[in-house]
């Protein structure tokens, strides 16, 4: 199939993203020049101002390239990727960070492996050769392995890398894969991954490098963590 017939949308997810809204847009366009593509903007009604940076982006870009798609609060990762689903208009559907983590320099390198492979899903992985992390002190980088060699030992899922969330679907294999998923929050992304492999769809990974937020801070904390634990039995029992 050739790109130049597809269209990708972007979901992205922003909560107080005003400093990176503006530079990951930015790159994405830079990345993406011969692309038909429109990124959805939901945003969790940041306080920090997001929304208006992002209609200020849309007169720069045009609205029917940049959707800001609001919801009035958080209401969690997962319902957000649903949020913005059912405004996409394109075939192919990307999910991606806002803090700069993801960088769009790999979005190429997702498409180009989608269009080489018919891959259902593309995603990034920090676990193979090529790929790695950026910013992360010794005992994050353990506790993130640690949790996906835990991951991979119990639920055998076929990809190397669990929680990463810089992904390519095809729109309909990420409605299929979406409507079967309960978790919230960080376990989403696992729980989506997981669910995948066992329906059996093509997924191939693409080595990427994960970086440290730039600006802003973390929302990685504590009940996350047990969150995680908590979704690993889960799978368990129900995959």
């Amino acid at each position: 199939m050739d790109a130049a017939k597809n269209k990708y949308s972007i979901i992205v997810p922003t909560y107080n993203e005003r400093l990176n809204i503006a530079l990951i847009v930015y790159l994405i366009f830079k990345h993406l020049p011969d692309v038909d593509f429109e990124i959805i903007v939901v945003d969790d009604g940041s306080p920090d101002g997001t929304q208006e940076i992002v209609k200020q982006l849309q007169k720069l870009y045009g609205e029917d390239r940049i959707l800001l798609r609001p919801r009035a609060k958080k209401l969690g990762l997962g319902t957000a990727y649903m949020h913005g689903l059912k405004h996409a208009s394109g075939n192919f559907v990307v999910i991606m960070d806002a803090d700069l983590s993801h960088h769009p320099k790999y979005l190429p390198s997702f498409i180009k492996k989608q269009l080489e492979t018919g891959a259902s899903i593309v995603t990034g992985t920090r676990y193979v050769t090529g790929g790695g992390v950026h910013g992360w002190n010794l005992m994050r980088k353990l506790t993130s392995r640690g949790a996906n060699v835990l991951a991979q030992t119990l639920l055998w899922p076929g990809v190397s890398d669990l929680t990463g969330s810089f992904r390519l679907y095809k729109k309909s294999v990420l409605e299929d894969v979406i409507s079967s998923c309960v978790s919230k929050g960080y376990v989403f992304q696992m729980e989506m991954i997981v669910r995948a492999s066992r329906k059996r769809y093509h997924i191939e990974e693409v080595p990427i490098t994960f970086v440290d937020r730039v600006f802003g801070s973390s929302k990685l904390g504590g009940s996350e963590i047990v969150e995680y634990l908590k979704g690993l039995v889960y799978l368990m029992i129900t995959t």
